[in-house]
């Protein structure tokens, strides 16, 4: 029996850990064949292995995503290893210990967070949707946040701003890419355990019991909750899905007390 995604190319942004590595895997395992990549190359490539472990078949690519020549090169290496891009998954993304308020965050915390987690988006779509425009179709994965939906009194309003604008432009290429059987849509994860969130929060007894009390399935999310999401996203099952914003939070943005 065939995957989901057989036959499809996909390239999946942050793949060196958390959501990106596990996305990774279970693409590949699912039939596709990804373009791994990373600012991370050792790490990357460890994602590769456990895809090819799984039976999948992958492509390790260092690549900083703010970058426009890494963003270039990796499309390219991605189309000349696979033949063709379908699928492209913007995952990689930054939350520095140094964002805060407006008030007192460092502009060149904006600058980086902003630089990663909308110009990245922006690059990726640049180089790549000429490659799924040549390919007949397919779809572009934008992970926002479910901070973008609404406000929080620990501010961190760099990334906050960022996720923000993830939704805006994922809606814009929807409008303007549909029509060319190109669909768009943004997923926004609750707390995810990932390397990012565990660096800082997991640590904090009383600042993890604070969040999980937000939280009405009494968890938070495991990178595979995200990954179901965009698995589906990224398969023809969701070909008439479009320009949303597709919330997996445990129902934290629900819950009013």
């Amino acid at each position: 029996m065939s995957g989901r995604l057989e036959g499809k190319s996909c390239l999946i942004t942050g793949a060196g850990s958390g959501m990106g590595r596990a996305a990774t895997v279970r693409f590949a395992r699912e039939g596709a064949r990804v373009v791994a990549c990373d600012l991370d190359l050792d790490a990357v490539r460890e994602t590769v292995a456990m895809a090819e472990a799984a039976g999948g078949r992958a492509l390790a690519v260092r690549a900083d995503v703010s970058k426009e020549s890494d963003v270039r090169e990796a499309v390219k290496a991605g189309v000349k290893a696979h033949g063709r891009l379908d699928v492209l998954y913007n995952n990689a993304g930054i939350m520095p210990a140094g964002d805060h308020s407006v008030v007192d965050t460092d502009e060149a915390v904006w600058d980086k967070v902003l630089a990663v987690n909308v110009k990245g988006v922006y690059l990726v779509c640049k180089h790549g949707i000429p490659e799924l425009l040549a390919a007949g179709g397919g779809s572009v994965i934008n992970v926002a946040s479910f901070v973008a939906l609404l406000g929080c009194t620990v501010p961190q309003d760099a990334y906050t701003a960022s996720k923000g604008a993830l939704i805006a432009l994922t809606k814009s290429l929807a409008v303007q890419f549909g029509p060319k059987r190109i669909r768009s849509n943004a997923i926004c994860p609750g707390p995810i355990e990932t390397p990012l969130l565990s660096a800082w929060l997991l640590k904090e007894p009383a600042e993890k019991a604070k969040r999980l009390n937000r939280i009405p399935m009494g968890r938070f999310g495991k990178s595979e909750d995200v990954v179901n999401l965009a698995l589906y996203l990224a398969s023809d099952e969701s070909s008439w899905t479009n320009g949303a914003a597709l919330v997996v939070d445990g129902g934290i943005t629900s819950n009013y007390f």
